[in-house]
């Protein structure tokens, strides 16, 4: 709870807009009562006004603060259409088409971010990944100063001699399926920037396998070997400061007297606070099971790489962990673009008190 406090604690300096494609969905409804009562900005919830008014008077819950925006009803819906033909022109698509696609509420949020009326994005609630993130990349596109697209889930566990007090930065969780050697040491850097920006450290990347330091073979090995050094030239090009070891076990990783066993001579091995899984089955496995068996409080899929914060939850999300992605998205917004384009850059203030 300290992590996510923290971050509350600075968007209230400088509040966003979130915009929630799932207007109607109770637990949205209730992260953006709390998201506004809690000062961190102004939540906007798409869908028809009448069915979000009748699922806020069952949860008893105010709309005071709230916008509600009906896509169909929207004045912006011409010009949204109109911008949607035209980024998706070399793919064919008429105009009523276009129009058609801007009354479904993640097209219409995700034009919303595009065209900077709102300051990021969260859904995900009640959809699969690909619904939320196809609009996300038909839209916004990945940023200039970025490669991959992938995404990050941040956890926080009570035992606080894991990663930096308890929270460690893992990826990617949502997007990628098997990632090339590039695109592994694209994630790690990623993370690693995020990690920095969102805490003023500098991060501890351990990519993780099921070998430590060669006590393995296999070409899975390699490409983590491979990944490893190419994120170190990569977070160096680009003046990321963080340390980078691999291929490691997460239990090397995490814990000091297990590392001391089996490597030496590493600033990563026992201190991991950013853990890069080899794919996506791993890193979705090892997520959940963080999450559901040591009670971790969980905040993602935060989207790294598009030129525009968002982020996609998971079904299984309650109010809390929404609003705590909406937080850490409305951060992520404040200074957004010169955190792409100046690695070192990170959000004042620690959250370790």
């Amino acid at each position: 709870m300290r992590f996510i406090g923290s971050v509350i604690e600075k968007l209230q300096r400088h509040p966003k807009r979130i915009v929630f494609p799932e207007g109607t969905e109770p637990r949205v409804i209730q992260a953006a009562r709390q998201f506004y009562s809690l000062r961190c900005g102004v939540p906007i919830l798409l869908g028809e006004r009448p069915k979000i008014k009748e699922a806020a008077e069952r949860l008893n819950v105010s709309l005071e603060g709230i916008r509600i925006i009906n896509p169909a009803e929207s004045e912006e819906l011409d010009n949204f259409a109109k911008r949607f033909e035209l980024v998706r022109r070399i793919k064919g698509i008429k105009e009523h088409e276009a129009r058609e696609t801007m009354f479904k509420p993640n097209y219409f949020g995700a034009m919303m971010v595009a065209m900077h009326q709102a300051d990021g994005l969260v859904s995900g609630t009640n959809l699969n990944s690909g619904s939320v993130l196809r609009p996300l990349f038909q839209i916004i596109k990945v940023a200039p100063q970025a490669v991959t697209a992938s995404s990050c889930m941040i956890m926080e566990v009570e035992d606080t001699r894991f990663g930096l007090g308890g929270v460690l930065f893992m990826a990617d969780c949502g997007v990628i399926p098997d990632p090339t050697v590039d695109q592994l040491a694209d994630i790690a850097v990623s993370t690693a920037q995020l990690a920095r920006q969102l805490m003023g450290i500098v991060p501890k990347v351990a990519l993780l396998s099921f070998s430590t330091k060669g006590s393995a073979t296999h070409p899975s090995i390699g490409k983590v070997q491979a990944a490893t050094a190419l994120a170190r030239a990569k977070a160096a090009q680009k003046g990321v400061e963080a340390e980078f070891d691999g291929e490691l076990q997460v239990d090397a990783a995490l814990v000091p007297e297990i590392a001391s066993r089996k490597t030496l001579d590493s600033k990563v091995a026992g201190h991991a606070n950013v853990l890069v899984f080899p794919d996506l089955n791993s890193g979705n496995i090892g997520s959940k099971l963080i999450q559901h068996v040591a009670r971790a409080n969980a905040y993602g899929q935060i989207i790294l790489g598009l030129d525009r914060p968002a982020a996609d939850v998971s079904r299984g999300s309650n109010a809390h962990d929404i609003l705590g992605v909406a937080a850490i998205v409305g951060l992520q917004s404040i200074a957004y673009k010169a955190l792409y384009s100046d690695p070192s850059y990170h959000l004042p203030g620690e959250f370790i008190e």
